[in-house]
């Protein structure tokens, strides 16, 4: 089989050759030569790993969508501020202006580092989301603008597939407030976070619908489910935080005979039920025991005939495990992720390492997974 005839029959739950592995964020198509002092895929240590990606994983490149002639962000009251410091860190402030009132996002990214911190969040109290459920929301563009989408396809051949990227009602609304502060507002402000889900949720519909008519049969990753999960809320309130929202993103992406992938981190245990209920068709990371609550075994027998399930190693162990006892994990969650009745699995890490070296044992890590697939 080809990479790409692998995956999508993983997909429909058709038999394979082989499992898939993807090596989830690096998927091969990362530019070592890129000259942005952010890109750490410049440094000499990851291009071995990126070739391996590029060569041997079955590809899955994650893409966003973007829109024809969108509107600005809430109508134009957003502002953007852009400075680094000596040390060439970079800081963005966000600041909202209507009326009297101003609300204000800072964040932060370092060089050597590929990620973003938030350090100061827009929403501080009720009375900044009471004023945020007043501003005008933004409107959707024209159309889908699918160009990027296609041509990575066409690079990509029968090497892969892209994965369309987007977040849900739950990720739009969690991410405006501190985590505490957050967890406080969903546990005792029902009504005011159901009318931010609400509001998050007319935009999103709209733009899932519209990609999913204009890019039928495509794998989705819908993220933001876990901001419900425990410890942070009771599997009651993802119950009713997620599913009513992501449900009819799931249903339009599938109209268009696509495949949902719900993305949630750490404890499954309690919500899979009503991760199951959104209509998905696929599930990752799964995260062993310590960083999630189930071993693969159980989630395969409790979803497995109607998800494909995604990942069951820890990107941690990947950079910290000495490679034999790393094999025995691969071989664990081969063995877990494709015993039994059940549809397809596809061998995945939960994350990838985000430092600008990439360490000898880290790439000896993902060879190994390589080697294990290959020879199963």
């Amino acid at each position: 089989m080809t990479r790409r005839e692998r995956l999508m029959a993983s997909l429909r739950g058709e038999p394979v050759d082989r499992p898939p592995v993807s090596f989830y964020e690096i998927d091969g198509s990362q530019n070592p030569q890129d000259p942005d002092p952010f890109n750490i895929y410049s440094d000499p240590s990851w291009r071995p790993l990126i070739e391996l990606a590029r060569e041997r994983t079955d590809r899955i490149v994650r893409h966003w969508v973007p829109f024809k002639n969108q509107p600005a962000d809430l109508a134009g009251l957003c502002e953007w501020d852009t400075r680094e410091d000596a040390q060439g860190n970079r800081f963005v402030t966000q600041t909202v202006r209507s009326g009297n009132r101003v609300l204000t996002r800072r964040t932060r990214r370092d060089r050597d580092v590929n990620t973003v911190w938030t350090l100061e969040h827009l929403l501080k109290d009720l009375d900044d989301l009471k004023f945020f459920l007043e501003l005008p929301e933004t409107p959707l563009g024209s159309e889908p603008d699918v160009s990027e989408v296609l041509a990575t396809e066409a690079r990509l051949g029968a090497s892969g597939i892209v994965m369309i990227d987007t977040g849900d009602p739950l990720c739009g609304a969690a991410d405006l407030f501190e985590m505490g502060l957050f967890t406080v507002v969903a546990l005792t402000e029902p009504a005011l976070f159901h009318r931010l889900l609400e509001r998050f949720a007319r935009f999103l519909q709209l733009r899932t619908e519209a990609i999913a008519r204009a890019l039928p049969g495509r794998l989705w990753r819908i993220y933001g489910p876990e901001y419900a999960s425990p410890p942070h809320l009771p599997p009651n309130l993802f119950k009713e935080y997620v599913v009513p929202y992501d449900k009819p993103m799931v249903d339009s992406i599938q109209k268009y005979g696509g495949f949902a992938r719900i993305h949630a981190h750490g404890r499954l245990k309690d919500v899979l039920e009503h991760i199951a209920a959104t209509g998905c068709m696929a599930l990752d990371p799964i995260e062993p025991p310590p960083q999630g609550d189930v071993e693969l075994a159980y989630v395969r027998e409790k979803v497995g005939k109607q998800m494909t399930l995604f990942g069951n190693l820890e990107a941690s162990d990947i950079e910290n495990l000495p490679t034999p006892q790393f094999e025995k994990k691969i071989v664990k969650a081969i063995r877990e992720g494709t015993t039994g009745p059940g549809r397809s699995f596809v061998l995945m890490p939960s994350a990838c390492p985000y430092g600008r070296v990439l360490s000898p044992l880290a790439l000896a890590n993902y060879r190994k997974m390589i080697a294990v697939v290959e020879a199963a």
